[in-house]
């Protein structure tokens, strides 16, 4: 809290994204922290952005995330629907319980390729 006014501090943002294209036509997103309804904008405008024209696949890693909540999954579904959309390939790279377990009980697993590895993800992109 600020002495001088008494007003909350802004809270510090919640999750991040890091962009990287490893190849031409590729892009990796690089997701840490917790995707909820407070949050889940962060993965939703650089997947947007990702997911243009051009692109030949894009992963989202995943590995980082300590917390997905349905804003999240919501955010990843819209993805994966541009992505059917434009003809391209999007993986998902999640090991953690963190992400697989909100994917696999809302059925998200028949939607999504989920892949355990960045390498593994790079191969079907």
């Amino acid at each position: 809290m600020r002495e001088e006014t008494g007003v909350p501090e802004p809270a510090a943002a919640l999750a991040s994204v890091r962009v990287d294209r490893p190849s031409e036509g590729v892009v990796v997103l690089h997701v840490s922290g917790e995707l909820d309804a407070s949050s889940a904008e962060e993965l939703a405008k650089p997947l947007r952005t990702a997911l243009v024209d051009g692109v030949l696949g894009v992963v989202v890693d995943l590995d980082g995330v300590r917390f997905l909540g349905s804003a999240g999954l919501e955010a990843l579904v819209t993805g994966s629907k541009r992505a059917g959309e434009l003809g391209v390939p999007l993986v998902l790279v999640a090991a953690g319980r963190a992400v697989l377990r909100p994917i696999e009980a809302t059925g998200l697993s028949a939607v999504f390729t989920v892949v355990p590895t960045l390498d593994e993800a790079l191969t079907r992109v």
